[in-house]
């Protein structure tokens, strides 16, 4: 176990200990002096220790969560490997809708819900891929959680790539997510699968048996679909809704006829703990075996941080006794 401190001279802000120790001791002698003046007893000097050490100590506190330091480990990393997962997001230019110019767009909204996901499966392998009228995957299902969010942060965007059709109307298509089967983005030993596809359902409807087959055929795969999406969104032009777009109400039919067809099932964006117990549901329990080792960390300044005032708790109890 490693302690290390990201911002060592951070520590240096525990000089400002002098500051109120010169203030007590100012305070002090002026009491002295007007308890000398009308007989009263001096108080007694465990309370004034208390008080030093009280002021002390909340100062070293300080400082150390103010150097920032962290705890890291090894330790084996277990996984599961008859259960994986991929996140699919949708990456369409209506993505950027949202309720007004300073409000968070859909894709934002997006990769917040895939983050949430991801944490909800510590010992699943989890993949990231992209849609729009194509399939576009961009890690496969990986166990390193710190990955899945660098790819997240850096590979995915919007329009990123654009879709082949770039001036129709409507660039995503369900039928695409096809792809993740028949190009075989599970590895073929996983035996529990899971799509969690995060999209605004502005999409051309799934037609055809053929996509429904894919995905029923052995071991087969869970479809869960997070509908984002909102009737009074629209995409701004700076402070300007664009008038080609607006919200496209049929988006949640659109995806309750994708999921019957899948054999999936549809949650509203408020429903994320909904989506998860779905996808946790649908992966099931299963035995874990080591697969290399983890870097595990822990930052100690918040801790630091709030227990400063225990000190300064102390030091308020004691002030009239």
């Amino acid at each position: 176990m490693d302690l290390t401190l990201l911002t060592p001279l951070g520590a240096l802000i525990a000089v400002v200990v002098v500051v109120p120790l010169v203030a007590l001791a100012l305070l002090h002698r002026r009491g002295t002096s007007v308890r000398q003046a009308i007989g009263l007893p001096e108080p007694r000097p465990r309370v004034v220790r208390a008080a030093v050490a009280a002021i002390v100590l909340a100062a070293v506190l300080l400082g150390l969560a103010a150097a920032q330091p962290r705890l890291e480990w090894t330790s084996d990393k277990r996984i599961r490997d008859d259960a994986e997962a991929i996140v699919v997001i949708d990456t369409s230019r209506s993505m950027l809708a949202r309720t007004s110019p300073r409000s968070q767009i859909r894709y934002a909204r997006a990769t917040d819900a895939a983050l949430r996901f991801r944490a909800a499966f510590e010992d699943v392998p989890v993949g990231i891929a992209s849609f729009t009228d194509r399939v576009l995957p961009h890690l496969f299902p990986s166990a390193d959680e710190d990955v899945f969010v660098k790819t997240l942060s850096r590979s995915l965007g919007i329009d990123r790539p654009p879709p082949h059709g770039a001036f129709v109307s409507t660039a995503t298509r369900l039928a695409a997510l096809e792809t993740i089967i028949s190009r075989r983005f599970f590895t073929p030993t996983s035996r529990k699968r899971v799509i969690f596809v995060i999209t605004d359902g502005e999409s051309v409807p799934i037609a055809g048996a053929k996509i429904a087959a894919a995905f029923r055929r052995p071991p087969g795969a869970d479809t869960i679909f997070l509908h984002v999406w909102d009737g009074d969104e629209h995409v701004f032009n700076g402070d300007q809704p664009e008038p080609q777009y607006s919200p496209d109400p049929r988006s949640r039919a659109i995806l309750e006829q994708a999921a019957d067809t899948l054999g999936g099932r549809v949650f509203a964006e408020g429903d994320l703990d909904g989506a998860i117990a779905a996808a946790r549901s649908a992966l099931g329990d299963g035995t874990t075996v080591v697969r290399g080792q983890q870097r595990n960390r822990i930052a100690l300044a918040p801790y630091l941080a709030g227990a400063i005032f225990l000190p300064l708790a102390l030091l308020l109890w004691r002030r009239d006794r």
